[in-house]
């Protein structure tokens, strides 16, 4: 199985807290990886704009049970 985007930036970083717009961006990062697209059409926009939300307040809950934020 190939690695995953390297692009995708770690924010687990000993020290620092990451500030929303880092946990978004890098949300949006995975969406796009995982779904193929840069933009989503106008019909999947919704769908795509939800995942991203979603992600995020996952990726902060993960960030908080873990003691960095």
């Amino acid at each position: 199985m190939p690695d995953m985007c390297r692009s995708i930036k770690t924010l687990r970083r000993e020290g620092e807290q990451p500030t929303d717009e880092e946990v978004r961006a890098a949300a949006l990062q995975f969406v796009r990886k995982v779904s193929g697209y840069r933009l989503p059409s106008r019909r999947n926009e919704i769908a795509f704009r939800t995942a991203v939300e979603e992600i995020a307040v996952s990726s902060r809950n993960l960030l908080e049970a873990l003691g960095q934020s």
